[in-house]
C-alpha cells in the first residue's frame, strides 16, 4: 500500500518536476500534472509563435545541474508507469463494454494482435 508521504511525493509537475509545494495551481491529466509556470511559459511560447508578445525560452534542463537532471529521472519514469496504468485501466474498461480487440487496435495504432498481447492479461 502507498503511504501518504509516497503519494505527497508523486504530485509534481511533469514538465518542471516542481512539487504542489512550490507552485501555485497544478492541473492534472490523464497521468501527467502541469503547473501554473510551465503553463505560463508553454502560452508564452504559443503567444510568440503567433507573434505576440516575446519572453526567453530557455528549456528546464539548461537551469538544472547534473544532479538535479539525475535525481529528476525516476520521477520521469514514474510518470510513464503512471501513464501505463491509465491505459490499462481503459482498455480494461472498453474491454468490460464489450469493445473489440480489433477497434482497440486500431485506436491504439497496432495490430488487435498486438493490443491483445500487451493487455489480456488485464482481463
Amino acid at each position: 500500500m502507498t503511504s501518504p508521504e509516497t503519494l505527497t511525493e508523486l504530485v509534481r509537475c511533469s514538465f518542471c518536476g516542481k512539487p504542489d509545494t512550490e507552485v501555485d495551481k497544478l492541473v492534472a491529466g490523464a497521468g501527467v500534472q502541469i503547473c501554473n509556470e510551465c503553463v505560463a511559459l508553454a502560452a508564452s511560447i504559443i503567444d510568440e509563435s503567433f507573434g505576440g508578445p516575446t519572453r526567453p525560452r530557455v528549456p528546464v534542463w539548461e537551469s538544472l545541474t547534473d544532479v538535479e537532471m539525475l535525481s529528476h529521472i525516476p520521477r520521469v519514469a514514474a510518470h510513464i508507469d503512471q501513464a501505463e496504468a491509465d491505459l490499462r485501466a481503459w482498455v480494461q474498461e472498453l474491454r468490460r463494454r464489450g469493445v473489440t480487440w480489433t477497434r482497440i487496435g486500431e485506436a491504439l495504432g497496432v495490430t488487435r494482435q498486438s493490443a491483445w498481447e500487451r493487455f489480456s492479461g488485464e482481463e
